[in-house]
């Protein structure tokens, strides 16, 4: 059987949109059961960022997890929070099926969801908002090893791109999820 790993990487809007969001979240689990092939669902604290929050989720197939995205209930639980409770999502699936970037400014509320190159993440996250200027919090290195980064270079990123698999199939870093 293959498993198939969802990660996302989330900050909020303010500690009271977080306490919202635990009301919402903590309902999902009486909606996750019922979609054949879910496997697991952990949400975790980072160590060295207060406001760094990370889901784990594992699935036996993309289906399943696409079964997921299409539910009534987690359709709703994203609108409300892309709505004003989340600042930033990042969005990880593995095996590099789709990695996006989705961020709600909390300054002028601009939402932008787009591919996000993994090869590139800090050079990525230090991107301002598109409309304001906006810089989102990014978290720096730790001597604890709890954050720990290294960039490609432009060029090393394109060429592991070109010998990497096509993602077309998966629709990584083309595919736009609405």
């Amino acid at each position: 059987m293959a498993i198939y790993l969802s990660m996302q990487r989330v900050r909020f809007s303010s500690p009271d949109g977080y306490e919202k969001f635990k009301l919402v979240f903590a309902n999902v689990r009486h909606h996750l059961k019922k979609h054949p092939g879910f496997l697991h669902l952990t949400w975790w604290d980072h160590a060295d960022d207060p406001t760094w929050y990370n889901e784990v989720s594992m699935w036996t197939s993309m289906e399943a997890l696409n079964s997921w995205h299409k539910d009534v209930y987690h359709k709703y639980a994203k609108k409300w929070a892309a709505n004003g409770a989340i600042m930033e999502d990042v969005i990880t699936n593995f095996q590099l099926v789709r990695t996006r970037l989705l961020r709600v400014c909390p300054c002028c509320g601009h939402l932008s969801d787009g591919p996000y190159d993994l090869y590139r993440e800090q050079h990525e996250l230090a991107k301002p908002c598109a409309e304001c200027g906006f810089h989102f919090p990014t978290t720096p290195e730790s001597a604890s090893s709890n954050a720990v980064y290294q960039d490609m270079s432009a060029e090393v990123a394109a060429a592991l791109e070109a010998e990497s698999p096509s993602p077309g199939d998966a629709g990584a870093h083309k595919h736009r999820h609405s």
